[in-house]
């Protein structure tokens, strides 16, 4: 099979790493997958590394140069699907009138509504199938007026790795500055609003009156590191947070984590807390959006009902103070991950469903 993923993101988020995953699976299972992405993109880089044919539109006037792209590719015999990765990469799709010659799905990653508009509705419409990756997203498109039989839920994918050795945390931990015995919660997120990463800022200091050395280690990049570093600095806590920005080998940073906190204000599945899991660590979340569909309260980590820093303390520091219980969470969460949520579920059943599409059997 020969699908053309389209990505016009600028940035290398979940999303991203989700359509890189697809185009590794396909190629291991002997297909034909082709990228469409932003000229000098992290992906672009990537997936060509990966052994896929990658083409490239102007990062500048994306919007208008992929759709001529889009429409060059499909003008020439072989590419059976498109498979829009985000809003814009469906935008440029529709513009480039592929609707009209193939089926053309797209993936839906956030719990928002739709845009109300007459141009916004009419891409989703005339989409064959909307991928939500998670109930709680096909609800929300479900009520922007779009028909459920028109959905297909399909949860991000993660890998799932060997069972960490002490010497490879050893060693993670100290490429991070971090010594032994320190304990260390970690959060892996666009350093954006909606995240909460000043929800942990907030708690800390309430963790460290009973754990006076942990440390908070903050991983991403965004318009909010500043005000974030600003929020430590007025707590008296700016030394024991940690801003690591953007990371490329992020399962270093898993491997030296004692517990991943993940208190996102809206969440649609989140590609980094199932990776998080898969690596075991016991998880403390917001229990809104879709988390609730992959973290299991009091089985594969603890919930917290509300955005506040008192909660999100009392919950971190139960599992800081409790090692076995923590173990016996994140090895819980790496079982789910390993049965509902692995790279090779995601990858099998968007293959399955580019073959209905493709056949007809939708």
């Amino acid at each position: 099979m020969r699908p053309l993923i389209v990505d016009l993101g600028r940035d290398y988020r979940g999303g991203q790493h989700q359509a890189l995953l697809l185009l590794q699976g396909l190629l291991a299972r002997g297909h034909a997958p082709e990228l469409v992405t932003i000229r000098d993109s992290l992906l672009a880089q990537r997936a060509r590394r990966a052994g896929a044919r990658v083409h490239v539109a102007g990062k500048r006037w994306r919007r208008f140069s992929a759709p001529f792209l889009i429409r060059k590719l499909l003008s020439q015999p072989g590419i059976e699907i498109v498979h829009a990765n985000e809003p814009h990469a469906l935008t440029a799709a529709w513009l480039a009138r592929a609707h009209r010659g193939i089926p053309v799905i797209v993936s839906r990653r956030v719990i928002f509504p739709l845009s109300r508009g007459a141009i916004s509705l009419a891409r989703y419409r005339h989409a064959a199938r909307i991928v939500a990756v998670s109930q709680c997203v096909a609800s929300a498109v479900v009520a922007s007026g779009l028909p459920r039989d028109n959905i297909s839920v399909i949860a991000d994918g993660v890998p799932v790795p060997q069972a960490l050795t002490a010497a490879e945390r050893t060693s993670a931990r100290r490429s991070l500055g971090i010594e032994s015995g320190v304990p260390l919660i970690g959060c892996v997120a666009a350093l954006t609003p909606d995240k909460g990463q000043d929800i942990l800022i907030r708690a800390l200091p309430a963790i460290r009156a009973q754990t006076p050395n942990c440390r908070l280690l903050l991983v991403g990049d965004g318009p909010c590191r500043a005000q974030l570093a600003a929020i430590a600095q007025e707590l008296h806590v700016d030394e024991a947070v940690q801003f690591t920005g953007f990371v490329e080998d992020i399962d270093r940073i898993y491997a030296a984590l004692d517990l991943f906190a993940f208190p996102a204000r809206a969440e649609a599945l989140g590609s980094a807390l199932l990776s998080a899991m898969a690596h075991a660590l016991p998880i403390v979340a917001l229990a809104r959006g879709g988390i609730p569909e992959v973290v299991e309260n009091e089985k594969t980590g603890l919930l917290i009902k509300n955005p506040d820093s008192q909660e999100a303390a009392a919950a971190i520091t139960r599992l800081l103070l409790n090692a076995a219980e923590g173990k016996r969470m994140g090895e819980a969460a790496r079982a789910v991950v390993s049965a509902r949520f692995s790279v090779d579920h995601m990858v099998d059943a968007a293959l399955k469903l580019y073959q209905e599409m493709v056949t007809g059997d939708w």
